[in-house]
């Protein structure tokens, strides 16, 4: 997500809301680009021959953003926080079906100290993060929304106080302090 992107994207986010189809051809490319690097960081730690590929992954979110017509852009952060909470459904959905499929089998597995460095021991499935961010959701919304952002939709420290309209200092203490309790709850799990 380079800087230089971003008053482009932004621009052209708002250009689609009004309903200009020209934008939206124009930012498919720029946006699939993005949602690709992210996919593939998501993926990137997996098992050989993990089923769900990044392309797969990056139809998916793409096709569900896409369809989102009633949302009102705002700018590029919001569009990429969306776009974090998407990919952290899909990728959840996917692992829970496959664990329902092999009855408690192998889980998807994510690293999160190379994704988002919550540093734990060993590398949490993405089943047990999600239900540890369900659980950190009821005791500090905006602690579980910083992970969600920074690990699921790659935003820096500012994108992210930029979507849950806060301080960047804030944004950083919330992602030290849910990176911590996270960690306690993975090794828990473990």
């Amino acid at each position: 997500m380079a800087p230089s992107a971003t008053p482009n994207i932004t621009q052209l986010l708002v250009a689609w809301n009004q309903g200009d189809q020209e934008a939206l051809a124009q930012l498919t490319p720029l946006v699939y680009r993005e949602l690709h690097r992210l996919a593939h960081v998501y993926l990137a730690g997996e098992r050989r021959g993990h089923v769900l590929q990044t392309t797969a992954l990056v139809n998916e979110a793409f096709v569900r953003l896409i369809d989102w017509r009633q949302v009102e852009w705002r700018n590029r952060a919001h569009f990429f926080g969306v776009s974090a909470t998407l990919m952290r459904h899909i990728l959840v959905q996917f692992a829970r079906e496959r664990q329902a499929a092999k009855r408690g089998g192998q889980d998807v597995q994510v690293s999160l100290s190379e994704a988002a460095r919550v540093g734990t021991r060993h590398n949490p499935d993405l089943v047990a993060l999600d239900d540890a961010l369900t659980t950190l959701e009821k005791l500090d919304p905006r602690q579980a929304r910083t992970v969600e952002l920074r690990f699921f939709g790659g935003l820096s420290l500012e994108e992210a106080a930029e979507v849950l309209r806060v301080s960047v200092s804030t944004v950083r203490r919330d992602w030290r302090m849910a990176q911590a309790w996270l960690r306690q709850q993975l090794s828990a799990t473990t």
